[in-house]
């Protein structure tokens, strides 16, 4: 996804700022990530606290293959369906990410 895009998609959140990195994007606010742009699809960060809703409005976790073929699990989801079309929905779901990297840099 090109950066101006990225960057509509989060308006609602406030200013973004857009790092190449691993063979995709970082995207943050606030200086935290919020989000990741892999293979030209946003995921948005998840917590312990978000992820429950994340999985339950169909979003799909991040992994990948690591050693011995075992899914390494990683804290991103996709962005549920729902929110594709909708752009209050896609406000909450940006805001939850937010919310979750707040969170994970507390607790570090």
């Amino acid at each position: 996804m090109d950066n101006a895009a990225i960057e509509e998609m989060f308006e609602d959140l406030g200013p973004v700022s857009i790092r190449r990195m691993f063979g995709g994007k970082g995207i943050y606010h606030q200086g935290l990530i919020v989000a990741i742009d892999l293979r030209d699809e946003i995921l948005l960060k998840a917590d312990e606290t978000s992820a429950p809703a994340f999985k339950a409005a169909g979003a799909v976790q991040w992994s990948y293959e690591g050693k011995r073929g075992k899914p390494v699990l990683m804290p991103y989801c996709s962005i549920p369906d729902v929110a594709l079309d909708d752009t209050d929905e896609l406000r909450h779901w940006v805001t939850m990410a937010f919310e979750a990297a707040l969170r994970v840099n507390r607790d570090t």
